[in-house]
């Protein structure tokens, strides 16, 4: 991942606003949604030393990407610019190199060849996807967006053998249907997910770094069993409101460093690169689900002065 943020550990976050109208939805990994589907998932794996251009989490995190449809002479050719809200389709893309061909070959980061995020722009939609690519290079995973409006494609991605290191692409996703604006939804410090609670504590200042600490926790008791997630006991990804700058961080530690106690408190070292609105999706493991807790912060202030109301997003993973 890469442009706009700077992020350090674990994971950092930002997030970001949206507003248009149309949409998209399945694959799967995190998406959040008014009544968050809760999905299985058993991929584990370490997490890579990031490389220059990167988004991944680690120390010294490149900058957010997902603002240019081309970059590092690598294109992403979106096939499914338009779906319909509410209705399963097969989202399905490319992405193809300097001279047009299509990329067969990916480095494997977090157990996956590619990570493809689908966010709404008024933020409240949010999907993690994991498509299957074909032997041609063509990826598709099943989607189905809930409302009609406004939709970013990022695909996360390193090719194979090449210096481009990892590149995060985005795109313009339409979902055609009756279409009603929406707000960033308001900055909290505490939002509720599947039965759980997680509480975001810390500050996100511009051009500074800051920890930001999240606790998941249960029945009004602290979870310390969460379970690696790809790789990493929480992912964080955030996006800027305004330009949708994106960055998918990763936990301070990784499972099995001797670095990290799983859970309840979940660290990040974040840097913003302006002042402004973001929105934070964090995505976390326990009794062999995923979920994913959304926030919304200003940077410029201490996360713990945004606020405490509720923080629905529509939520939900697939796989």
């Amino acid at each position: 991942m890469n442009t706009g943020l700077r992020i350090t550990t674990f994971a950092a976050a930002l997030a970001a606003t949206f507003g248009a109208a149309y949409g998209v939805g399945q694959g799967i990994d995190p998406v959040v949604a008014d009544s968050p589907p809760k999905h299985e998932d058993e991929h584990t794996r370490p997490t890579p030393e990031p490389k220059e251009g990167g988004g991944h989490a680690g120390h010294d995190t490149p900058p957010a990407g997902g603002l240019q449809i081309s970059e590092g002479g690598y294109t992403l050719d979106l096939d499914t610019p338009r779906v319909t809200a509410g209705k399963q389709a097969d989202l399905r893309f490319t992405v193809r190199d300097a001279g047009g061909r299509a990329v067969t070959a990916y480095q494997r980061e977090h157990d996956k060849e590619l990570h493809l995020i689908v966010a709404s722009r008024d933020l409240v939609t949010y999907r993690h996807l994991h498509p299957t690519r074909a032997a041609d290079g063509t990826w598709s995973t099943p989607v189905d967006l809930p409302r009609a409006g406004g939709y970013r494609v990022f695909a996360d991605f390193t090719p194979a053998g090449k210096d481009a290191g990892n590149l995060t692409l985005g795109a313009d996703l339409a979902a055609s249907g009756p279409y009603e604006a929406r707000q960033l939804p308001p900055a909290n410090t505490t939002t509720r997910v599947s039965g759980y609670e997680v509480k975001l504590a810390g500050a996100l200042r511009p051009g500074k770094a800051g920890e930001l600490k999240l606790k998941v926790s249960r029945d009004g008791k602290p979870v310390t069993d969460l379970q690696p997630y790809l790789g990493a006991y929480g992912h964080l990804v955030a996006l800027r409101s305004g330009d949708l700058a994106y960055l998918h961080v990763h936990p301070n530690g990784e499972p099995g460093d001797g670095t990290t106690r799983p859970g309840p408190d979940i660290s990040f070292t974040a840097t913003a690169p302006s002042s402004g609105s973001y929105r934070l999706f964090l995505d976390f493991k326990h009794d062999g689900k995923v979920h994913t807790a959304a926030f919304t912060v200003r940077a410029g202030g201490a996360a713990a002065d945004a606020g405490t109301p509720e923080g629905h997003a529509e939520d939900g993973h697939g796989h």
